[in-house]
């Protein structure tokens, strides 16, 4: 619906909160969504907790399709005294399926020496974060498989426990400790040193060479809500809320956004768009029987609660003209049954326009293909636009719940990236066909990748590329001369069947223009065969010689 007052209607599944909530009322609501959601791995509810600026004191567990989120204009306008965490006690004590939620823009203090508690996989992003104590990353030594922090301050210690890998950028630590397999840090302060690497596997880049933070929801003192725009740093390492370190941005009032909900039609979202509205998810499954359509320049179109777009009729959920700075966020994009070409689509094929000045970016965008019915895809997010920046993304072929299966979740690549100079932190890609990424585009940067290529390959016969066995997780285009990836971490599990294996984990050109470095393979639990890390090179990892490590 549109939005002329200064207070938007956000629908019954955000719940928000000012500091006259009394503790009891704030306690059993913040209860009673976790209890809905504890477990709720694929189901339909989504929800987001929104703190006004103010103290309060509240214990928090974070479920699934949850998102928290201050609306300060800074972190420390929203303080809660108590917890804001994940566990894993749902699942006892395993902390690998604790997808699909969020904490942004508030700071936490816990209480009575308590660490918070963050113990996450994939798809859980802890983002614009003030931590006022220390900072726990695992389940008390259960198994986790995270994880993403961005624009984050922890005044503690981090200990990542069990966590296999890790990205976080532009953060800053009071310590870290721990380490697995990958674990990346890009322009952040008091990260660990990345000079004994692979013994510990930490890849540090001292600064972040160009990224946008990711736009969020704030409400002034006058009540009047509006969406904050920062504009895009260069070179930059450590939060951008303090010390003046802040870029410039832009505030944008609601009153420019169409707020939408789930029973409205993609023709009236096209139409907002078209009419020069940007677009406010609010917490819910929208069905598209036709394809958004992003047209004008700097477009914003953010998503709370985990709001999820399925496309239906095989048509691509969303597409994004080739215009400049339009921003994506905060969104999850599942397959429908009938297979789409794309799911997003960023720039039109073959576009040429140079969007250096203003580029277009993509914050927290999730894919999944199959999991929660039986979802098909060719492809997941095909970006063909030059210079846009990507800050997170898990992009999955579901291996478990409904509609699971080497022909029912069918799928061709999760990543295609035909655009040049392209920019992408933290890159999650699982289980599909072929290619779990392909980068076609010149001028690509990379930080920080993990990939498990498909459990239920069948056979050797069912999966091979040519006379290779098996499809590379990561393969540039045969025409790409310059390209460059770092903390990048690659795993099999061939459960179906452990006799298969896979020639090489990573495939590119040899051009001095390439650049792959801190490249880790595993075969989880001896499960089949990766042979070579990169083009035929690199040690072998299997039963028995689980880990491989290759530096460049």
């Amino acid at each position: 619906m549109p939005d002329t007052g200064a207070t938007p209607d956000l629908g019954p599944n955000v719940l928000v909160f000012d500091p006259s909530t009394p503790q009891a009322t704030l306690q059993a609501k913040v209860d009673a969504v976790f209890a809905t959601q504890q477990r709720n791995q694929f189901g339909t509810e989504r929800y987001a907790l929104a703190f006004k600026p103010g103290t309060y004191r509240v214990n928090i567990n974070v479920g699934f399709y949850t998102q928290v989120l201050g609306l300060g204009a800074s972190p420390d306008d929203v303080t809660i005294n108590g917890r804001t965490q994940v566990d894993a006690a749902w699942f006892d004590g395993n902390a690998t399926q604790n997808f699909w939620r969020s904490a942004e823009n508030l700071s936490v203090a816990p209480q009575n020496g308590e660490s918070l508690l963050w113990a996450v996989a994939q798809a859980a992003p802890f983002r614009r974060m003030h931590v006022k104590g220390n900072m726990t990353l695992d389940p008390g030594g259960g198994w986790s498989s995270g994880g993403f922090i961005a624009d984050s301050k922890i005044d503690g210690n981090t200990g990542s426990g069990s966590q296999q890998q890790w990205m976080s950028r532009n953060a800053s630590f009071g310590s870290w400790s721990g380490g697995v397999w990958n674990m990346v840090f890009v322009g952040s302060d008091n990260a660990p040193p990345g000079n004994a690497w692979p013994g510990t596997p930490h890849t540090t880049v001292p600064q972040t060479p160009s990224v946008r933070e990711k736009p969020f929801l704030t409400v002034g003192g006058d009540g009047r809500y509006a969406v904050v725009v920062p504009s895009v740093r260069s070179n930059s390492h450590g939060v951008s809320w303090l010390n003046n370190n802040a870029p410039p941005s832009q505030s944008i009032p609601i009153a420019d956004f169409y707020v939408a909900k789930p029973a409205d039609s993609t023709a009236t979202l096209n139409a907002a768009l078209a009419g020069g509205k940007h677009l406010l998810f609010t917490p819910g499954v929208y069905h598209l029987k036709e394809t958004l359509k992003v047209t004008k320049a700097n477009t914003v179109v953010l998503g709370l609660g985990l709001a999820t777009l399925i496309p239906d009729g095989g048509v691509t959920a969303m597409q994004v003209a080739d215009v400049d700075g339009v921003k994506v966020a905060g969104l999850l994009f599942d397959a429908g049954t009938t297979s789409s070409p794309s799911l997003l689509e960023v720039g039109t094929a073959n576009g040429t326009a140079d969007h250096s000045a203003n580029p277009s970016s993509l914050h927290d965008l999730f894919f999944r293909v199959g999991g929660a019915g039986p979802g098909k895809a060719d492809a997941s997010l095909v970006i063909n636009s030059r210079q846009v920046l990507g800050d997170h993304f898990w992009i999955w072929r579901a291996d478990h719940g409904d509609g699971v299966g080497w022909t029912v979740n069918t799928t061709r690549n999760g990543l295609v990236v035909n655009g040049a100079d392209v920019t992408l932190y933290g890159l999650f890609v699982e289980h599909f066909h072929e290619y779990q990424t392909l980068w076609n585009g010149n001028g690509g940067k990379l930080y920080f990748y993990q990939s498990e290529i498909p459990y239920d390959v069948p056979n050797q016969a069912a999966w091979m590329n040519g006379t290779a066995n098996g499809y590379a997780s990561y393969k540039l285009g045969s025409q790409v001369t310059s390209h460059m990836a770092t903390g990048l971490g690659i795993y099999c599990f061939f459960q179906t069947n452990p006799q298969v294996k896979l020639g090489s984990a990573i495939e590119a050109p040899t051009a001095a223009g390439v650049q792959f470095t801190r490249m880790a393979t595993v075969s989880l639990g001896g499960k089949g065969e990766i042979t070579h890390v990169i083009n035929d090179r690199g040690p072998t990892v299997k039963d028995g010689a689980n880990n491989g490590y290759l530096a460049q």
